[in-house]
C-alpha cells in the first residue's frame, strides 16, 4: 500500500497560461539553458545518428576552470569560466569558438575537492542572459554585448551563505520572472525576480541551500516550479511563490545536487549520493491539499551530481561511477556498465550522449534491453564534470581547460 509521506498547505487551482508553459520553445532547436530547451536533458532534434556514427572535431579553443554548462542559442555559446584568475561570463562564436565578449562576475572560487571556478549554467532569454556566480551574485547581462543590466548579491542582500562547494543552482526563466534557489534567511530560500527590471517579485521558504537547479512542470492544470533544496523537494506556484507541497529528503552536507526529473503526468524522481539513493514520488490533489506519495525508494541510482534522464519509461544515469538504466515505475535495475567514471549524459534521437569524467565521449542506444554502445572516442584530457550540449546537429563539450565543437558523422538525412 502506498504511504503518504507529506502534504502541502493549499491546493492552487489556477493554471499557468499556455504560452508560459512553453516559454522556451521559440528556441527549442538550440540549447538555451541548463539541461537544454525543456530542462530535462533531452534534445528534440532528430535524424542525428546513422548506423555507424562518429564524431569529427570542428574546432577547439582554450577555456578555463569551472563546471558551468554551455548554453547555445543561434550562433552564440554562453558559459562561465576562470580567466586571468577571476570568474567571467563568456560568449563565444559558435562557428569558430572565438570569444565575442567576457564580463567579470566575481573573484575565483578556489575549491580543492570539487575544483575551482563557477558551477552554474547561463539561461538565455532573448536579449538577456542570466548568470550566477560561485559566490552567489546573480546578473542579467545583455546577450549581445555582455553589459550588466541588473544584479543582486544573494549573500549581502538576502542573508544567504555560500555553501561548502559554492553556489551551484542555475537560474530558471519562467514567464516574466527569473527563479533561483537563493538560500537566504527570513523567507528568502527561494526567490523570483522580474526578468527585465530585476525587482524582487516574491520570496518564500526557509530551506537550507542545496546544489540543484529548479525546473518547471505542469501537474494537472497547475504550473509548478520544483526545487530540490538542501532539505528536500519543494514545489511553488511560479507566478507568486505560494508553496504547494514539500517532500523531505536528507543527504550528508545538504548535497542534493542532481536536478529533479519530471515523469509525466504527475511524478518526480530525485536522487543523491553519499549512500542516500533515489525515489519516485507521485503528486495528487485530495480534499483541497496536495498529497505526496512515495512510489518506490532504493539505492540503485545514487546521483552524486549528474542528473538522470527520463526516456520512454526508464531512467538513465550515474550511480556514482556506474552508468545504469532503471525502470522508472519500479526502481528495478535493467542494466549497468562502467568506463565513464562519474560522467554526465543527455539524450537525443533515441540515443544517450555520454561524457566520461576523463574526457571520453560515448554514444549508446537509449534502450532498457542492454547497454549497446555505438561509439566511444577520447575528446578531452582534463576533468569533465560538465554535461554535453547539443544544438543544430552539433555537440558541444568542455572540461576545465578547453571547449570543443563536434560534428556528427553519419547522420541520417
Amino acid at each position: 500500500m502506498k504511504k503518504i509521506v507529506s502534504a502541502s498547505l493549499v491546493l492552487v487551482l489556477c493554471a499557468w497560461p499556455a504560452l508560459a508553459q512553453d516559454w522556451s520553445r521559440w528556441q527549442s532547436a538550440g540549447w538555451p539553458q541548463w539541461l537544454g530547451p525543456d530542462r530535462n536533458g533531452i534534445s528534440p532534434e532528430a535524424d542525428l545518428f546513422g548506423a555507424e556514427p562518429s564524431f569529427e572535431e570542428s574546432w577547439r579553443v582554450q577555456g578555463g576552470k569551472g563546471f558551468s554548462g554551455l548554453a547555445v542559442v543561434g550562433n552564440r555559446i554562453y558559459t562561465m569560466y576562470v580567466y586571468s584568475g577571476e570568474e567571467y561570463a563568456v560568449c563565444l562564436d559558435a562557428s569558430n569558438g572565438e570569444v565575442l565578449w567576457r564580463t567579470r562576475t566575481d573573484r575565483m572560487l578556489p575549491e580543492r575537492q570539487g575544483g575551482d571556478g563557477p558551477r552554474t549554467t547561463p539561461a538565455v532569454d532573448g536579449k538577456l542572459v542570466y548568470v550566477s556566480s560561485a559566490y552567489g551574485k546573480l546578473y542579467a547581462l545583455d546577450s549581445q554585448y555582455g553589459a550588466k543590466k541588473w544584479s543582486h548579491d544573494l549573500v549581502r542582500d538576502f542573508g544567504s551563505k555560500k555553501p561548502r562547494w559554492g553556489f551551484s543552482t542555475s537560474p530558471l526563466v519562467a514567464g516574466d520572472l527569473v527563479l533561483i534557489e537563493a538560500g537566504g534567511t527570513d523567507g528568502h530560500s527561494l526567490m523570483a525576480f522580474d526578468k527585465i527590471s530585476g525587482k524582487v517579485a516574491w520570496n518564500t521558504g526557509n530551506d537550507e541551500l542545496g546544489y540543484s537547479s529548479p525546473i518547471t512542470a505542469t501537474v494537472g492544470q497547475t504550473r509548478q516550479a520544483v526545487f530540490f533544496t538542501g532539505n528536500g523537494l519543494m514545489a511553488v506556484a511560479p507566478q507568486h511563490g505560494r508553496i504547494l507541497w514539500k517532500h523531505l529528503w536528507t543527504t550528508s552536507h545538504n548535497v542534493n545536487a542532481a536536478t529533479p526529473v519530471f515523469i509525466p503526468p504527475n511524478r518526480f524522481f530525485i536522487s543523491s549520493g553519499y549512500g542516500t539513493g533515489g525515489t519516485v514520488v507521485e503528486i495528487s490533489a485530495a480534499d483541497g491539499h496536495y498529497e505526496v506519495v512515495e512510489i518506490w525508494r532504493n539505492k540503485e541510482m545514487k546521483n552524486h551530481f549528474a542528473t538522470s534522464i527520463y526516456y520512454e519509461g526508464h531512467l538513465y544515469g550515474f550511480d556514482g561511477s556506474i552508468l545504469k538504466c532503471i525502470d522508472a515505475a519500479t526502481g528495478a535495475e535493467k542494466w549497468k556498465t562502467r568506463g565513464y567514471g562519474k560522467g554526465t549524459l543527455i539524450a537525443a534521437d533515441g540515443h544517450l550522449v555520454i561524457l566520461g569524467e576523463q574526457g571520453n565521449l560515448g554514444l549508446a542506444q537509449a534502450t532498457p534491453e542492454g547497454f549497446v554502445e555505438k561509439a566511444n572516442t577520447q575528446i578531452l584530457h582534463s576533468k569533465c564534470w560538465t554535461v554535453p550540449a547539443l544544438a543544430d546537429g552539433r555537440i558541444y563539450l568542455r572540461d576545465d581547460k578547453e571547449i570543443v565543437r563536434l560534428n556528427i558523422v553519419g547522420a541520417t538525412q
